[in-house]
Order: structure tokens, then C-alpha cells, then sequence
């Protein structure tokens, strides 16, 4: 982080909202001394103190803060993404209703897809299976039908 950027974004947001030093400190709750400690260059930001400013003005983002990446006030930026990409999506869906329809791809079933069939066994039945008594278990994976398992080794 550099320190005399950092400051110049300090300056920023106490501009942006029509703020002094002093109602800036009062608004973040710090001494006032620390404000002119920091802008002269004496001291360096705490972490107590970046998170103040991010936690009472939430238009600042915390990166571009520290490191001047991204925008201020990070609401503007992102309304305009925001706008910009509703209108492409807009364009897209409008673009593809004038193209025929895709045809209907059957759906190749995967290990997650929830089985269409009465064939799974319950607790209760019997499966017929070999034992081999030379072999030993060591692992049992669960798999569930939202893709999710458990794992249990011996």
C-alpha cells in the first residue's frame, strides 16, 4: 500500500461527502489527531481504522481503499455494469426467440441424477454378493442425490 495514495483517497472520501477532517474523524470515531497524524504523514493506518471507515461509509470498497483497485463510491460502477449488462441480456434473449428452437437433447443420465427407477435396494433386502474373505474394507463413500457424500475410512 502506498501511503501517499492512500492518503489522496482519504482526501477523496472526505470530499465526496462534504466532510472536515474533524467531522470525518467524529463520523469514524477516532481522535481527531489521528486524522492530521495520518495526512501529515507521520503515522501509518491501522486496520482498526480502515475498517472503520469501510464499516460507516459503505460506498468505499476495502481494495480500492488500500490499494486504489476498483471504483469510488463502488455503488456507481456497479449500477452501471448492472444497466449495461440487463441490456445484453435483453439483446441475447430477443436474438435467440428469432432463431428456430434447438432441438430437444435427451438427457444423458449422470451419477447425481436423481434415479427414475424402483430398482434401488433398501435396508432390509438381501443383495447377493460374493464374499472374499482375503479382502478387507477400507473405504465406504456416500454419494446423495444433490451431490453431496460423506467419507468413511477404517
Amino acid at each position: 500500500m502506498n501511503k501517499e495514495e492512500f492518503i489522496d483517497r482519504i482526501k477523496e472520501i472526505i470530499k465526496y461527502y462534504s466532510l472536515t477532517s474533524s467531522t470525518f474523524a467524529d463520523k469514524i470515531d477516532v481522535p481527531k489527531s489521528s486524522i492530521s497524524h495520518l495526512m501529515s504523514g507521520r503515522n501509518k493506518p491501522s486496520l482498526d481504522f480502515v475498517m472503520k471507515i469501510t464499516d460507516k461509509f459503505h460506498e468505499v470498497d476495502l481494495y480500492w481503499l488500500l490499494n486504489g483497485e476498483g471504483t469510488f463510491p463502488k455503488n456507481r460502477d456497479k449500477d452501471e455494469r448492472t444497466t449495461s449488462q440487463v441490456e445484453q441480456n435483453i439483446q441475447f434473449e430477443t436474438s435467440i426467440k428469432e432463431e428456430s428452437p434447438a432441438p430437444k437433447i435427451a438427457e444423458t443420465p449422470t451419477l447425481f441424477s436423481e434415479s427414475k427407477s424402483n430398482d434401488t435396494p433398501t435396508f432390509n433386502e438381501q443383495i447377493p454378493h460374493k464374499v472374499d474373505k482375503s479382502k478387507r474394507l477400507i473405504k465406504v463413500i456416500l454419494l446423495y442425490n444433490d451431490g453431496s457424500f460423506d467419507e468413511f475410512n477404517q
